[in-house]
């Protein structure tokens, strides 16, 4: 009767029939301590804790952050904007003509009274040489002077208060156009600036990528660097599961024991042989 066992190693425990034969196969012996080995290898390298690298955030760029700063400050084309407004309004309220005066106006006049005593004492002397000081003649030319002399301080005034007039209302005009390109103006460095935020949370945006791409290579690289022993026990373990299996087989054999009433039974027939050849004939 025979046990077969397979696999790797250990004997049996079953009981063991007298005159009986026990084969156990396993593998090679060469194999067989190499599988060990690397089973206690594993083992060990199981044990030991991996040290994981932590996840890594790459923090925002210095241009992220010159991004952050200029879109706290608020309002950057309010102060154009409002003295746009503000020029706007001053020129709704109509033209300061006074402003615009010409300041030598009075000269002006000054001089235009000059010329009429002027004259007035020149018809004076003309009456008393002709004799007709007093007379109705003198008292009609000298009407005329004066009428003469307040047309052409009517005529000079309203010349200047045309000029100004003209210059105001030109005033108005350009205080309204400053004012609405004061407007456009702010509006556009508004614009800008958010157009330059924009910009560089773009290229910071592109920065922390690339930085944080390298944190993640970093981070792969320690990786692989902490599971590399356990490649190479997967390595070794697919080599050594593709070899051919070997198998060395070991065989018992059990000698026949003794049977004790055989024994007996053996003795008692020898005792008597011997005793019958032992009588006489006949007997």
């Amino acid at each position: 009767m025979s046990f077969i066992f397979g696999g790797g190693g250990g004997g049996s425990s079953a009981p063991v029939e007298s005159g009986s034969s026990v084969v156990t196969q396993r593998e090679a012996p060469g194999v067989e301590s190499r599988k060990l080995a690397l089973y206690d290898e594993a083992a060990k390298l199981a044990a030991t804790p991996v040290s994981l690298p932590g996840i890594q955030v790459a923090p925002a760029t210095a241009l992220e952050q010159q991004a952050f700063q200029q879109a706290a400050t608020t309002g950057v084309g309010a102060p154009t904007v409002a003295g746009g407004i503000s020029a706007i309004q001053a020129a709704q309220q109509g033209p300061q003509i006074s402003q615009f005066f010409n300041p030598f106006q009075q000269y002006v006049t000054d001089e235009i009274n000059r010329q009429a005593q002027i004259g007035q004492q020149q018809l004076s002397a003309q009456a008393i040489q002709s004799g007709a000081f007093g007379g109705g003649r003198q008292g009609v030319a000298q009407g005329e002077l004066e009428r003469a002399r307040l047309s052409q301080i009517g005529l000079a005034q309203q010349a200047g208060f045309g000029q100004a007039l003209q210059a105001a209302t030109q005033q108005q005009q350009l205080g309204l156009q400053a004012g609405q390109l004061l407007g456009g103006l702010g509006a556009q460095q508004q614009a800008m600036g958010l157009q330059d935020i924009s910009s560089l949370l773009g290229v910071g945006g592109a920065q922390r990528q690339l930085g944080q791409a390298g944190l993640e290579a970093a981070r792969q690289t320690q990786l692989q660097s902490q599971y590399e022993p356990y490649q190479r026990i997967e390595f070794l373990k697919g080599i050594m599961t593709n070899l051919p299996t070997t198998q060395s087989t070991i065989t018992a054999t059990t000698a026949p024991g003794t049977n004790p009433l055989a024994q007996a039974l053996g003795t008692g027939l020898g005792a008597y042989s011997a005793y019958q050849m032992t009588r006489p004939a006949g007997a």
